[in-house]
C-alpha cells in the first residue's frame, strides 16, 4: 500500500511540473499564471512529499520540520507575489527559503526512489519530475534574485507597467527566467540570457551543480533498483533449479 501511495504521489508530481511548463507556451498574459502556479506547485510538494511513513521518532521529526519548511515557504512567497515591486527587499526570504525547501524536497524524493524494489513507469516519472521540480525552483529563485536586484540578467525585461512602479510582483513575466534556469540546469549555455550580478551569477553555478548532482544520484539509485531485481530473478531461477534437481 505504501509503495502505490508513493507511485500515485510520483505521478501526481509530475503533472503539476508539466502544467506548469505547460503555462509558460501561453500568450502574454496569460503565462503570468505562472506566478500563483507556484504556490500550486508547492502544494502538491507537501502532499507528495511530505507524507508519513517514518517509524522513528527522527523520521517523524524530520518530516514535521519539512512540513514547516514548505508552509513557511508558501507563506512568504504568496506575500512575495502580492507585494509592489519596489518592495525590493521581500525577496529575500523567498530566495533563502525556496532554496532550503527545493533541495529539502529533491532529497526526500531520492530518498522515496530508493525504497522502490524495480522501476517501473511510476519511478521513472518521479525521477523526471524531481529534476523539472528543480529546474522550476531555479525559475522562481532567478525572478525574486532579478526583483531583488534589478539588471541581475541581460535580456530580461521586469519594468514595471503600472502607475507609480506599483505593480505586484505576480503581474510579472518570469518565463525568460524560467527557460534561464533550465539552460543553467541542463549546462546547455546558450548564451542569449546572461547572469551579471554576483548573486545570479552564483545561481547559475548553483543550479548546473544540482542538475548534475541529481542525475548522477538517481541513475544510481535507479541502476541500484535493475541491479536488485536482475540478482532476485538470478536467486529465484537457482531457487527453482535446485528444486528440480532434488525432484
Amino acid at each position: 500500500m505504501a509503495s502505490a501511495t508513493r507511485q500515485h504521489h510520483y505521478r501526481l508530481l509530475l503533472v503539476a511540473c508539466m502544467a506548469m511548463l505547460a503555462i509558460f507556451t501561453f500568450p502574454d498574459p496569460w503565462n503570468r499564471l505562472a506566478s500563483p502556479g507556484y504556490l500550486a506547485l508547492g502544494v502538491v510538494m507537501l502532499r507528495a512529499l511530505g507524507g508519513g511513513g517514518e517509524r522513528s521518532r527522527r523520521g517523524t521529526l524530520h518530516r514535521r520540520l519539512y512540513r514547516g519548511t514548505g508552509i513557511a515557504t508558501l507563506a512568504v512567497g504568496g506575500l512575495w507575489l502580492l507585494t509592489p515591486l519596489e518592495l525590493r527587499d521581500t525577496g529575500v526570504p523567498v530566495v533563502v527559503l525556496w532554496v532550503l525547501f527545493s533541495l529539502w524536497s529533491a532529497q526526500r524524493l531520492i530518498h522515496q526512489l530508493g525504497k522502490e524494489r524495480s522501476v517501473d513507469e511510476a519511478v521513472l516519472s518521479g525521477a523526471l519530475a524531481g529534476y523539472l521540480m528543480l529546474g522550476l525552483s531555479g525559475g522562481i529563485l532567478s525572478a525574486a534574485v532579478e526583483t531583488v536586484a534589478p539588471g541581475s540578467f541581460t535580456g530580461v525585461d521586469l519594468t514595471p507597467h503600472g502607475p507609480d512602479g506599483l505593480d505586484p510582483v505576480w503581474r510579472l513575466d518570469f518565463v525568460k527566467l524560467n527557460y534561464f534556469a533550465f539552460v543553467s540546469l541542463t549546462t546547455t549555455g546558450y548564451g542569449d540570457i546572461l547572469p551579471i550580478t554576483p548573486a545570479a551569477q552564483m545561481l547559475s553555478i548553483a543550479l548546473a551543480v544540482a542538475g548534475n548532482s541529481y542525475l548522477a544520484i538517481v541513475l544510481g539509485v535507479l541502476i541500484g533498483r535493475f541491479s536488485m531485481r536482475g540478482s532476485d530473478d538470478r536467486n529465484s531461477h537457482d531457487r527453482d533449479g535446485l528444486d528440480d534437481s532434488r525432484d
